[in-house]
């Protein structure tokens, strides 16, 4: 049984392994979409693109009981700057974890290489208008930010649903450690990114978080005061999200709880 902790309204596992943090986030994000499609005819959900999901999308993938014909799936930042088909476009990284591999009843793919930008982030309000989300599943930075919410950019009363959004050093330097880029200098330093009340405004969040690198992200989240200055705190105010984490990941608030 993993650890069971909780930080104002935000519910907290710990794992032994990231493996078994990812099976234990599908299995739960699994019986919450046959929960609401047992209430309504589709169910939203948008995905988080990162080595940090890669356990949690093979188990959902994985798994035959969900009816994946009435799920609408998005995706939560890209990339400005990037070829189309680049294989470092988050579109392509989620391509190939889960949205080619179970037949979605529709993926809607950011478009960061549209020549009309402010266009691109209106079509895509629009899409999320017409399909509210229901489900987020997402990770923490290393900076805490979530989605493309660095902390010089995040604005917990934002008024856009995406927007575009300069990337800080730390955020693209986590790119090259992750092994997304070979190199700094080809880190795109632009993104596209829903914002933090667009990603608040589901229902349920499900936050996958394992590894080493992560221990001072989630020792900020679960210490510091609900700040902009480290997005992620916003968590602690979600009335149904959960943070899973894993021994490496936990260890600095497990040395240093506050």
């Amino acid at each position: 049984m993993p650890l069971q902790i909780k930080k104002d309204k935000l519910d907290i596992l710990v794992f032994d392994n990231r493996q078994s943090l990812g099976e234990a986030a599908a299995t739960m994000v699994s019986d919450k979409i046959r929960d609401l499609l047992s209430k309504k005819k589709d169910v939203n959900i948008i995905f988080a693109a990162a080595p940090s999901q890669n356990e949690f999308l093979q188990a959902l993938v994985s798994d035959t009981t969900i009816a994946w014909q009435k799920i609408n799936a998005f995706h939560m930042d890209e990339y400005v700057g990037l070829r189309d088909g680049s294989s470092e476009l988050f579109g392509s990284y989620l391509k190939s974890r889960i949205f080619a591999q179970v037949p979605f009843r529709s993926v809607n793919y950011i478009n960061a290489g549209a020549g009309d930008i402010q266009k691109e982030c209106e079509r895509y309000t629009a899409l999320l208008a017409a399909n509210p989300p229901d489900i987020v599943c997402m990770g923490i930075g290393e900076n805490t930010h979530i989605a493309f919410n660095d902390p010089h950019k995040a604005d917990f009363n934002d008024p856009e649903i995406i927007k575009m959004v300069s990337l800080d050093m730390i955020c693209r330097q986590q790119q090259v450690n992750d092994g997304c880029f070979d190199t700094l200098r080809k880190v795109p330093g632009y993104a596209l990114t829903l914002t933090i009340p667009a990603l608040m405004k589901a229902p349920f969040i499900y936050c996958m978080v394992p590894g080493k690198t992560k221990a001072s992200a989630i020792w900020h989240t679960l210490t510091e005061p609900v700040t902009e200055d480290y997005p992620s705190t916003i968590l602690k105010t979600h009335h149904s999200a959960i943070l899973f984490l894993d021994k490496d990941s936990y260890s600095k608030y497990q040395n240093n709880p506050i």
